[in-house]
């Protein structure tokens, strides 16, 4: 390994190392009961559902961009009918420090399987959290000063299966990086329309560059949440999605450095502003993959960014 210890301090800087999932025996199409979030469920019912030698070669031409750029990329053990692909919700880094979500039960596998890369690195920054502190690393995002962190804290919040971090998650982080502002975003849930939910604050909003990000106005409950987006980036560095755009994951692009971005060779519009904007973008097929409600930053977890 290149790398000895963890290091994330935004979403943009120069990536060195990254777990990227794995798409091989993800197992047998879920029942609709079994699906996570209401897209996969989606296409269960329509008989769409992603096969898996489709989504093992769109990963495929994910790594080879991802080492193109020169950056390591680590891959899960192999597990047996388990869908390994989405990373992004099993652990993520904060600074120096590796947290270890707390995810769906049914779900804890995913975590092991990448255990013995993470203890090669820095066994002793691996962190996990309390039980009551639910989160998924698709709701965090470390950006500079800031610790945004999609969330959702109604009460109802036990009804809702595609809620996946909650209130103890802020208050927890709040209390571990004392020199961070967390800001929390509640977020809009549905367990049964794709286009009304938002499953992960990376689904309606995420940086590009340093001072440009993707957004989804209708994804946030809070018209004041989004409105402290607009104020930090600036109306005229966003790009403003629609709910057709978030429902085929528009916002969930990957960054490789400040001026390189993953994309889906589908957002042709979102392409078009980003290197309108001076951004290379590489384009991927990533459609089937996104039938279960996650795309590119979804499928990573990144360990090492260079600080800039």
């Amino acid at each position: 390994m290149s790398i000895n210890k963890f290091q994330i301090f935004d979403e943009v800087s120069p990536l060195k190392a990254v777990i990227l999932g794995r798409a091989d025996s993800p197992g047998p199409v879920p029942r609709p009961e079994e699906c996570y979030d209401p897209k996969s469920l989606q296409h269960v019912l329509q008989g769409t559902y992603p096969k898996e030698e489709d989504m093992v070669k769109e990963m495929e031409e994910f790594k080879a961009v991802l080492e193109k750029y020169g950056v390591e990329v680590y891959r899960p053990l192999p597990l047996e009918n388990i869908n390994q692909i989405f990373a992004r919700d099993i652990g993520f880094v904060i600074d120096h420090k590796f947290f270890k979500s707390n995810i769906l039960p049914d779900r804890s596998k995913e975590f092991e399987a990448i255990l013995p890369i993470l203890e090669q690195i820095d066994a002793e920054n691996i962190y996990f959290l309390p039980e009551e502190v639910h989160v998924e690393g698709g709701d965090v995002m470390p950006w500079g000063e800031y610790l945004f962190m999609g969330t959702y804290r109604f009460p109802d919040y036990p009804d809702y299966i595609t809620a996946r971090t909650n209130a103890m998650a802020v208050d927890f982080f709040t209390r571990i990086f004392p020199d961070k502002k967390v800001v929390a975003f509640d977020l809009k849930k549905s367990n049964t329309d794709p286009y009304e939910n938002a499953l992960h604050l990376d689904c309606v909003f995420q940086p590009v560059g340093y001072n440009k990000a993707i957004i989804h106005k209708e994804g946030f409950l809070i018209e004041e949440q989004y409105r402290f987006l607009v104020d930090l980036f600036g109306e005229e560095n966003l790009f403003h999605i629609t709910k057709e755009e978030m429902y085929d994951m528009t916002a969930n692009v990957f960054s490789i450095s400040p001026d390189v971005i993953v994309s889906d060779k589908h957002f042709t519009r979102l392409n078009r502003w980003l290197e309108n904007q001076g951004f290379t973008v590489e384009k991927i097929n990533y459609r089937e993959i996104s039938k279960q409600e996650g795309l590119l930053r979804c499928s990573t977890l990144p360990l090492y960014r260079e600080k800039v």
